[in-house]
């Protein structure tokens, strides 16, 4: 299919009959004294005869060269476009923060498999989490790993494999023994500013109560709040645990409910593969579908008839120009013997 890029040069077409009709033509005249014994003057002063001007005849050919010439070139001049078939591409519209607790109390062996056996908390996370990741195709997607400091560990990406790898790198204990749940949020905010999409949602996972935060979870969720970011929250563990050990539901609570999202609670892997189900109901994926269509100039389709045209045309005119010439210059001979 082909488009013109800039069809309001067509407006143009008729230019050329619009000054031909309305401007006056241009006339300039010579004084002159007209002999009609001319020969009889030139052969008493002995002086050579030679032909005069020629002047050309309009001729038909020319004004439909002229035309044709003109619509190429404004065609040419409407940048003629031929346009492929659409392509539809999806494009993310919301980036996804994983923050992850990996202090040491998630080596805790509690967590029930659906085959009845006890697994360790952060590798029933890793499984979860991970079959999580591999269903968020159209969103941009990010890790944060945090224990006694918080740390990126996947920066914004939609290769979700590659965060899938990384999940499964983690360990226990990689970044401190203690929990910074207000660090982590931090570094979640800071993540965001890097990113243009106004959709965020931020999904922390913790087994603990915040022990080593340099700024306060509840005072990080308000700032977190201010910039967009939608935080749900999710407890694993044992409730009657005590000291750091203990699930700190009122915080995680309460950072939910200011960030404008839900607190979940899970303590075996179908309750947490439940929760982040859940989490999938509220905030399903966005995607931005963009229709892409390739464009390929062909200009120089009509640019190159228009100058082989206009060529042999005016090739045309001086071989006919020549051979008037020559006849009157024949004819000037004749005459003067």
């Amino acid at each position: 299919m082909i488009e013109l890029a800039f069809p309001w040069a067509l407006a143009l077409l008729p230019a050329p009959f619009l000054i031909w009709r309305f401007v006056p033509p241009y006339r300039q005249s010579a004084p002159a004294i007209r002999f009609p014994f001319f020969n009889q003057i030139t052969r008493a002063a002995g002086a050579e005869t030679r032909s005069g001007a020629v002047i050309v005849r309009r001729r038909n050919v020319q004004m439909v060269t002229a035309i044709l010439v003109w619509v190429l070139l404004i065609v040419v001049l409407a940048r003629p476009e031929r346009v492929g078939e659409p392509i539809e591409v999806s494009k993310a519209a919301r980036d996804l923060i994983l923050a992850i607790d990996i202090s040491g109390s998630m080596d805790e062996r509690d967590f029930r498999s659906p085959a009845g056996e006890l697994v360790q908390r952060l590798a029933a996370v890793k499984d979860i989490v991970g079959a999580f990741v591999e269903a968020r195709e159209g969103d941009r997607v990010a890790l944060i790993v945090f224990g006694s400091k918080a740390f990126v560990q996947a920066p914004f990406t939609e290769d979700l494999r590659t965060v899938r790898d990384l999940l499964g790198e983690i360990e226990v204990g990689m970044a401190g023994p203690h929990t910074a749940l207000g660090d982590a949020i931090g570094l979640a905010i800071q993540t965001f500013e890097a990113s243009d999409i106004d959709q965020r949602l931020l999904i922390l996972l913790s087994d603990g109560a915040d022990t080593d935060s340099r700024m306060s979870p509840v005072n990080a969720a308000e700032i977190a709040a201010q910039h967009g970011v939608e935080i749900h929250t999710i407890g694993v563990g044992k409730q009657d645990a005590t000291g750091v050990n203990q699930v700190d539901i009122d915080t995680l609570s309460d950072i939910a409910q200011r960030a404008g999202g839900r607190f979940f609670f899970a303590n075996d892997t179908d309750g947490l593969a439940a929760v982040y189900t859940r989490i999938d109901e509220l905030a399903p994926r966005a995607v931005e579908t963009l229709s892409l269509r390739s464009r390929e100039a062909v200009g120089h389709w009509f640019l190159t008839p228009a100058i082989l045209l206009a060529l042999a045309t005016l090739a045309w005119l001086q071989l006919i120009t020549w051979r008037q010439t020559r006849r009157r210059a024949r004819d000037s001979q004749g005459l003067g013997s």
